[in-house]
């Protein structure tokens, strides 16, 4: 399943990495391992956020993904589920039975 994983980073510990020039390394290893579909860097509420978009066969893989980031940062992590166009058109049918349940 296509998963987005939205990566918080404490300000005071991405300083710190950004600082002594581990932060690149660290996260390009990180990345390296997870194999992301893509990977996105911006600035949410004044803090350094990573936007990673990757495929998860199983929940148990969770661990695997995240980990990382609260051990080499702290980060916070939010994993929720990811559609692209093409799975839109293909939950039409789940979307349309919806409708005609519980529509107005």
């Amino acid at each position: 399943m296509r998963c987005m994983m939205k990566v918080e980073f404490p300000v005071d510990t991405a300083n710190n990495a950004m600082c002594d020039g581990s932060f690149s390394k660290t996260m390009q290893s990180i990345l390296d391992d997870m194999k992301p579909e893509a990977v996105y860097f911006i600035a949410e509420n004044g803090d350094r956020t990573a936007l990673i978009f990757f495929d998860m066969q199983d929940s148990s893989q969770m661990p695997a993904v995240a980990e990382p980031l609260f051990l080499a940062f702290g980060c916070g992590v939010t994993i929720v589920p990811a559609m692209t166009l093409e799975d839109l058109g293909k939950a039409g049918p789940g979307i349309e039975a919806a409708v005609k349940k519980y529509g107005g």
